[in-house]
C-alpha cells in the first residue's frame, strides 16, 4: 500500500503529531498529492526545497489560489523556523481550498518519541485524519532527553521511570493514550498511528508488537509501519492476533 492510501491523506486535512518522522512524512505526502498545501499550527523548520512554492502571508486562504503545488503556507519567518497559523485560520483554509491540506500540529525537537505538552497538539477542528507518529528506534534506549521529548510526561503515561529502557509496550501506551498520541483528536476525525524507521527485521518485529498493542487499546482502524526516509510503507496492521 502506498503512503497516501495508508494514511487516507488524499483529501481533507491531515495533521501529524508525535515524534520520529512528522516532517519526513509531510514532505513525502506533499510530493504525492495533487493541489496539496503544506502548513503548520506550530513552528516548522525552513522547508522551501520541499515544495514547489512557498508563500509567507497572513491571509493563507487568499494565497492558496495562486499555486503552484505543493504550496507551502506560513505566517512569518523567525530565525531558522517558520511560524504557522492558529487553528481557526487553518479551519478557514480548509473551507476554501479544494485540495488536501497537510499540517504539522506539534513539535518534538527531532526526538524519537514524545508525549504532548500542556498546550499541545494544536489541531484544527476540521481535521479529517490525525497521524500520531513514533519511531521504533526509541525502543531499548533510556527514557531521557536524548531520545524523548518530555520524558517525564511519557513516564507519567507508562509504567516506566526516567532512565529506564523504553519498551514496546510503553511506545504503544503513549500512542494509544488520549493523553498521548490521541490527545485532542476532534470528533469525527480518524486517528491512524504511524510507526516509523522500520529499517530491518528486528525493527519490524518490534513495530508489529507495538501495533498489536495499540489496536487492542485504541479505536483506530490500522497502524502503519513505514520507513519514511524512503517514503516506503513496510506494512499496514489492521487486526489483533
Amino acid at each position: 500500500m502506498e503512503i497516501v492510501e495508508a494514511l487516507s491523506a488524499d483529501a481533507g486535512t491531515t495533521c501529524l503529531v508525535g515524534a520520529g518522522g512528522k516532517k519526513t512524512t509531510l514532505y513525502a505526502l506533499a510530493g504525492r498529492l495533487d493541489r496539496a498545501v503544506l502548513t503548520a499550527t506550530v513552528r516548522i523548520p525552513i522547508f522551501d526545497r520541499r515544495v514547489a512554492a512557498l508563500c509567507v502571508t497572513d491571509e493563507p486562504s487568499a494565497a492558496v489560489w495562486d499555486g503552484p503545488f505543493p504550496l507551502g503556507l506560513v505566517s512569518e519567518r523567525e530565525g531558522d523556523r517558520y511560524l504557522g497559523y492558529d487553528t481557526g485560520t487553518v479551519d478557514d483554509l480548509a473551507a476554501t481550498h479544494d485540495g488536501p491540506i497537510l499540517v504539522k500540529a506539534d513539535g518534538a525537537r527531532t526526538r524519537e518519541l514524545k508525549a504532548p505538552g500542556e498546550h499541545e497538539p494544536q489541531l484544527p477542528s476540521t481535521a479529517d485524519v490525525v497521524v500520531p507518529v513514533a519511531s521504533v528506534h526509541a525502543v531499548g534506549r533510556p527514557l531521557g532527553e536524548e531520545t524523548v521529548h518530555r520524558p517525564e510526561r511519557v513516564a507519567a503515561l507508562t509504567d516506566l521511570s526516567v532512565g529506564d529502557p523504553i519498551t514496546p509496550a510503553a511506545v504503544a501506551t503513549v500512542l494509544a493514550s488520549e493523553h498521548g498520541g490521541l490527545e485532542g483528536v476532534p470528533d469525527g476525525a480518524t486517528a491512524i498511528p504511524l510507526l516509523n524507521k522500520v529499517d530491518d527485521a528486528d525493527d519490524e518485529r518490534i513495530a508489529r508488537e507495538i501495533a498489536r498493542t495499540i489496536l487492542a487499546r485504541a479505536d483506530v482502524p490500522r497502524v502503519v509501519l513505514a520507513r519514511m526516509a524512503d517514503a516506503e510503507v513496510v506494512d499496514v496492521v489492521t487486526g489483533v492476533d
